[in-house]
């Protein structure tokens, strides 16, 4: 198995970026969901309820700053394209806590699911894709991990998926038919969760080895 895609998404709910590298810690994928929306009244704002954000697509800059549509995320001009989507007082909120990930900091998805999916994988929002693993393998994956050569990552479980899978991530047009078949198909569940228990950088082409979750060393009693 090997990485084939790696993704960041600067601004929760917005397009992303593709990655040749990227560095992994406890936080996920460096930069990643580090703004989001809010209304007027403070409210986390998603796609879920305003597909239109998938429209504006965000990046870092070289100092590590998110841009959206290429102006910096502080600007008024990234901030009247909230306002057109959201309403009157919408605006971006800066957030690196953990607090800012719906579930944990790492999404990981794989070609044969993928394959299995029948549809564009970006509609899964993945942080990272992994190549060469068999159709729907990857639901016998949770409680083991995946090794990328210094960088462990713990699988907890199948993603619960969402209304934000039936909007094509190019037009925007909305398919119900893509979440009723993942339901049908999958359980409503598809790609993982994952959390990330030794950081490091990753490439895309780096070997990936699913092993068992590191066992901890018991911790003896000194003497004295």
């Amino acid at each position: 198995m090997r990485v084939a895609e790696i993704w960041r998404y600067p601004v929760k709910s917005m397009a992303g970026e593709r990655l040749d590298h990227a560095l992994v810690d406890a936080l996920g994928i460096d930069g990643d969901r580090v703004v989001h929306v809010e209304d007027a009244h403070g409210r986390i704002i998603t796609s879920r309820t305003h597909p239109q954000l998938l429209g504006h697509r965000a990046r870092l800059d070289a100092s590590g700053e998110p841009l959206v549509d290429g102006a910096p995320w502080g600007d008024p001009e990234a901030r009247g394209h909230v306002i057109d989507i959201v309403g009157p007082g919408a605006r971006l909120v800066r957030d690196d806590t953990a607090g800012r990930f719906d579930v944990l900091p790492l999404l990981v998805a794989t070609d044969g699911a993928i394959t299995a999916f029948g549809y564009d994988g970006r509609r899964l929002r993945p942080n990272i894709v992994i190549g060469g693993v068999e159709g729907l393998t990857e639901r016998t994956w949770p409680g083991r991990c995946l090794r990328i050569g210094h960088v462990v990552i713990g699988v907890q479980d199948l993603r619960g998926r969402c209304v934000m899978t039936t909007f094509d991530p190019d037009t925007l047009e909305q398919d119900p038919q893509v979440l009723r078949g993942i339901v049908q198909k999958f359980g409503g569940k598809l790609a993982l969760n994952c959390k990330v228990i030794r950081g490091g950088e990753i490439r895309i082409h780096d070997t990936v080895e699913l092993v068992p979750v590191p066992e901890r060393r018991a911790i003896r009693p000194r003497r004295h």
